[in-house]
């Protein structure tokens, strides 16, 4: 499924994204989720590190596991897909606070080759 890209319109969304980000994520290696703003946990997260108020989306591995997580780096990005900071997962922890990424479309390609290991 390597080949397979998961967003049909993420370029058009997320213009300023790196380009090693957009391949990582198009190619499942990295997740992308937007951020609750509302929620408590990201409010004080905001608090404490720099810029973090201005991320509307974050970059991740999906594939770490829990208990690895300390040793991972979110990368947030604001509206338009630029780095606004990355924060060590041993300063803070994503639970909580991931919602799905409204404005990203799946691919005709991509929701077909799911639907074939279904």
């Amino acid at each position: 499924m390597n080949n397979v890209k998961k967003y049909a319109n993420i370029q058009n969304e997320l213009p300023e994204l790196q380009k090693v980000l957009l391949d990582a994520i198009q190619s499942e290696f990295l997740e992308i989720k937007s951020v609750e703003k509302q929620c408590d946990k990201y409010k004080e997260a905001c608090e404490k590190i720099e810029n973090l108020d201005k991320a509307r989306f974050v970059v991740f591995s999906k594939y770490i596991k829990k208990s690895d997580h300390r040793y991972e780096k979110f990368i947030f990005l604001d509206e338009k897909g630029h780095e606004v900071c990355d924060v060590s997962g041993q300063d803070m922890e994503l639970y909580g606070l991931l919602g799905q990424c409204m404005n990203l479309e799946l691919s005709e390609e991509y929701e077909k080759s799911v639907e074939h290991l279904a």
